[in-house]
């Protein structure tokens, strides 16, 4: 049956932007009908920096904390409203200014790579940042041996299988949602959809990365499945990702790894919360302008490699 509230809330959302000259962006692991009122949908820092380019005062990042927080790191003048205030990432918060000074203590002389999905905080202690798709360029790039890698424990031995010259000392943080399965669950995967290729994000487990087809950022992933012969794909990161595969690929089928590929984080954000935050100015993301100089060195520190 067709939701006359949703259309309702959509209406409004689309009067409220023209009013506000506001900039809609969407996470790829955000809820669809979110995805679809969004005037763009990528990765964090592809939205980040398209927030920055762009000339609207007000953005409604749909997404995470630490997402949002990027976006005010390289737009400081700009409105940056969080949907769902509550929409944090386990991960992110796993790790502390503290614990990165403490590695940075145990191991003087090593340089700190930060992964993007970190807080703004953590991002200013740290002397670059990476995203999932140029984690492996980075380290490789950087002269010194000795790397500690944070947050993620598991894009940190992806990295470290593949740039073996390097030392790097990991973090033991992960992603809630890509940790929560393993070899077990692509075994099952295989066997209920033989001869099918296994695209899976590096935040999964060790054993799931090695013996999967093709490990990528969402984005890479994207693009991997885009470009293949193959008629049909095993998903292996958010189910969120699904909208735009079907949309990019709609004669391609797709199946979902396993149902527990879900954040709950990220699902937090409805076109309600989108339509508050642009009727109330709800969750203004504010980042400390000392912490903001610093993280923000930390991330052109990586447009550099």
């Amino acid at each position: 049956m067709f939701d006359t509230h949703n259309q309702d809330v959509i209406d409004e959302i689309k009067r409220l932007k023209i009013e506000r000259k506001a900039l809609i962006v969407a996470h790829n692991y955000q809820n669809d009908e979110v995805q679809a009122i969004a005037d763009a949908v990528g990765d964090s820092f592809y939205l980040s920096k398209l927030c920055a380019s762009s000339e609207s005062q007000i953005i409604v990042f749909c997404g995470v904390k630490f997402m949002a927080e990027s976006a005010k790191i390289l737009s400081p003048h700009k409105t940056i409203l969080l949907p769902e205030a509550n929409a944090g990432c386990p991960m992110a918060d796993s790790i502390t200014v503290e614990d990165v000074r403490k590695l940075k203590y145990e191991h003087p002389g090593a340089v700190v790579v930060c992964y993007i999905n970190s807080s703004a905080d953590v991002k200013a202690e740290s002397d670059i940042c990476c995203t999932s798709s140029n984690a492996i360029r980075i380290v490789r790039s950087i002269p010194e041996k000795d790397v500690v890698f944070i947050p993620d424990k598991n894009l940190g031995s992806f990295v470290a299988k593949n740039v073996p010259e390097k030392n790097l000392i990991l973090f033991d943080g992960c992603c809630e949602t890509h940790n929560r399965f393993g070899l077990r669950e692509l075994e099952i995967a295989r066997s209920e959809y033989p001869g099918i290729p296994v695209a899976v994000h590096p935040e999964c487990r060790p054993e799931v990365v090695e013996n999967s087809d093709f490990v990528g950022s969402t984005s890479e992933i994207i693009d991997y499945c885009r470009h293949s012969t193959a008629e049909a794909f095993i998903i292996g990161t958010e189910m969120g990702v699904l909208n735009k595969l079907r949309a990019d690929s709609p004669t391609k089928k797709f199946y979902l790894l396993t149902p527990r590929l879900v954040c709950s984080n990220m699902k937090l954000t409805k076109l309600t919360s989108v339509e508050r935050a642009l009727r109330e100015n709800r969750n203004d993301i504010q980042v400390d302008e000392a912490v903001r100089l610093q993280a923000i060195t930390c991330l052109e520190r990586m447009l550099t490699y």
